[in-house]
């Protein structure tokens, strides 16, 4: 695209290639050149948005986090339906399917990002972080409505999920896990802690 051309909502579809780049090739080749060929626009046009690329891929981190606010909400609102296990078991398979896993690595590699962003969220890796609110608001509302026990740690019981499923999907290269193996996690972390339902 040549310079000069403006750009609608240029931010998101800088964000947007950034992701796809990161996905597909890992963070390593995640450069500003490869995101304004991938977004195709011209070079100068992510240094006339951000102050420099990692002030970029912060504000591409904090963007993807706030995204994650519309899957907690429909996660929350699944309390009380369908079973404890497959609500999570889904859960966690769209979250570790999402660029959730591909920005962990990302943290690691940009020291200056990492900082940048440590300045807004102090403790934790901020994708990771956020997802335990999540899982964590969900058994909360879930033990609200009696299906996990009133004695559940739930504040263990989030990261304990988060960690788990980290671990299963990891290998970005690899097949991701079968929905069974996810299950069973679940199910294994959360023994003794979801009321059983009558049955009719």
């Amino acid at each position: 695209m040549p310079t000069g051309v403006a750009l609608r909502d240029v931010r998101e579809q800088l964000f947007d290639a950034a992701e796809r780049i990161l996905l597909r090739d890992g963070p390593s080749a995640l450069t500003s050149r490869a995101v304004t060929m991938e977004a195709g626009c011209a070079k100068g046009v992510l240094h006339r948005h951000f102050d420099d690329f990692d002030a970029f891929l912060a504000e591409f981190v904090f963007d993807r986090i706030h995204r994650m606010d519309a899957h907690a909400a429909a996660l929350r609102d699944l309390a009380g339906t369908g079973t404890v296990a497959d609500n999570l078991t889904d859960a966690l398979t769209a979250l570790f399917g999402s660029v959730a896993v591909a920005i962990v690595p990302l943290l690691t590699f940009r020291d200056e990002v990492r900082a940048r962003l440590r300045r807004a969220w102090p403790a934790g890796v901020p994708v990771l972080t956020e997802a335990c609110t999540m899982i964590a608001s969900y058994l909360a509302a879930e033990r609200d409505l009696g299906r996990i026990a009133a004695e559940a740690d739930i504040e263990t019981l989030a990261p304990t999920l988060i960690g788990a499923g980290h671990l299963l999907f990891a290998d970005r290269k690899g097949a991701p896990p079968e929905a069974g193996a996810v299950r069973k996690m679940v199910s294994t972390v959360l023994a003794g802690v979801v009321v059983q339902e009558p049955l009719f």
